[in-house]
C-alpha cells in the first residue's frame, strides 16, 4: 500500500482553498461536533458533563499515542501490525522489572524503550534488507511477541508497579484531565511539526508516494522505511508505559484490543486536515471522534459488540474516503501540470 494514500492534496503556497476543499478538510471536525450535540441532547444528564468529557479525553492516551506512532510507517508505505503486541511486551517487562526485580522506575522505562527500538530495528532489517513485505514481517513479529509475553508472565497479571508511574499518568491532572492526555497532545504537536516543517517529514511523504521516484531523487528509501518502523516500535513502547500506569500493572492480553482502533484512527485521520495524507492532527481528531461516538452509544445502553462494529465500519469507510481523496489529488495535480 506504499502509494495508495501517500499523495498530498495540500495546495501550493499562495493558492486559495475552494469551498469543496475546505469542507473536505474539516468535515471530520464538523461530524465530531454533530456527534457531541446529538448525544448531548439524547443523554443530557450523563454525556455532556465535565466528568464524562474528562474521561473521554483522559482515557484514550494509549490509543492516541499508538495511532500517532503508526502513521510513521504508514506514511512511508509500510504497515506495522506489531504495535499492539509491543504495548503488551513493554507493559509486561516494565511490571516484571519493577515488581519482581525491584528496579527503579526510570531505568525500567529506559530498558522498555530500548526493547522497542530493538524490535523496530529487527522489523526494519527484515523489511528492508530481505525485502519481505512489512505486513508479513510485523504480523509474524507481533505473534512472536505475544508468545514471549505469555511465556515471561506465565499468563498471569502482574500488579503493584511504582505509585509514581500511576501518579504521573492518571492521578496528576491539568484542567481536570489526566497527564496521559497531555503526553499524547505533546506528541501530536511534535509529529505535526516534523511532518510539515522538516526534511524528514518530506522524505517520509516522498517515499510513500513513490519509492522509485524517491530513490532517483537521492533519498535513501531503505533508511527512511527502516527508521519509520523503528520509531513506530519505540512509540508503541511508550504507549505501553502509559498503559501500565493506567492499569497499575500489566496483563498478558488486553492491549491487543488497540490494534484495530489504531488503524481506524490513522486512516480516518487521513481524510481530515490534509485529505489523502496521514497526518498527526487528523489522527488526533479521529481518535476522539471515534471514542466520542462509542461513549455516547454505551451511555445509551448499546451492547458491547457495537464497539467492534463502530471501529470496523470506520476503518472501511476511512480507507474508501482516503482513496477518493488521493485520486482527486492526483487528478488536480495532473490538471495543474497540464495547465
Amino acid at each position: 500500500m506504499n502509494e495508495r494514500i501517500g499523495s498530498s492534496t495540500t495546495p501550493r503556497r499562495g493558492s486559495r482553498l475552494r469551498p469543496a476543499e475546505v469542507a473536505q478538510r474539516y468535515a471530520l471536525i464538523a461530524a465530531w461536533i454533530v456527534v457531541i450535540v446529538v448525544f448531548s441532547l439524547l443523554e443530557p444528564d450523563t454525556f455532556f458533563t465535565s466528568g464524562n468529557l474528562q474521561t473521554i479525553f483522559g482515557s484514550q492516551a494509549v490509543l492516541l499515542v499508538l495511532a500517532l506512532g503508526l502513521i510513521l510507517p504508514l506514511t512511508s508505505g509500510d504497515f506495522d501490525l506489531s504495535i499492539a503486541a509491543m504495548v503488551l511486551l513493554s507493559s509486561m517487562v516494565l511490571a516484571i522489572l519493577q515488581v519482581q526485580h525491584d528496579w527503579a522506575l526510570l531505568p525500567a522505562i529506559a530498558v522498555v524503550l530500548a526493547i522497542g527500538l530493538t524490535v523496530g530495528m529487527v522489523n526494519g532489517a527484515l523489511v528492508v534488507l530481505l525485502n519481505i513485505d512489512s505486513f508479513i514481517v510485523t504480523l509474524g513479529s507481533g505473534t512472536v511477541i505475544q508468545g514471549v509475553v505469555l511465556w515471561i508472565s506465565d499468563s498471569n497479571t502482574i500488579s503493584g508497579v511504582s505509585p509514581a508511574l500511576v501518579e504521573w499518568v492518571i492521578q496528576n491532572r491539568i484542567l481536570g484531565i489526566s497527564l496521559a492526555f497531555w503526553y499524547g497532545l505533546v506528541l501530536t504537536v511534535i509529529l505535526a511539526y516534523v511532518f510539515s516543517y522538516t526534511a524528514l517529514g518530506r522524505r517520509l511523504l516522498f517515499v510513500g508516494r513513490g519509492r522509485n521516484v524517491a530513490r532517483l531523487s537521492g533519498i535513501s528509501v531503505g533508511r527512511v522505511r527502516w527508521g519509520a518502523l523503528a520509531a513506530s516500535a519505540v512509540i508503541a513502547s511508550a504507549a505501553g508505559v502509559i498503559y501500565t500506569g493506567t492499569l497499575g500493572g500489566a496483563d498478558p492480553t488486553s492491549a491487543l484490543q488497540f490494534l484495530l482502533p489504531a488503524f481506524a484512527a490513522a486512516f480516518l485521520g487521513a481524510t481530515a486536515i490534509q485529505p489523502g495524507r496521514f497526518n498527526p492532527i487528523g489522527t488526533f481528531i479521529a481518535v476522539f471522534f471515534l471514542v466520542t461516538g462509542i461513549t455516547g452509544l454505551q451511555l445509551m445502553g448499546a451492547d458491547a459488540f457495537v464497539q467492534q462494529l463502530f471501529y470496523g465500519g470506520a476503518l472501511i469507510l476511512a480507507v474508501a474516503f482516503s482513496q477518493l481523496a488521493r485520486r482527486k489529488g492526483i487528478k488536480d495535480e495532473t490538471a495543474a501540470g497540464t495547465a
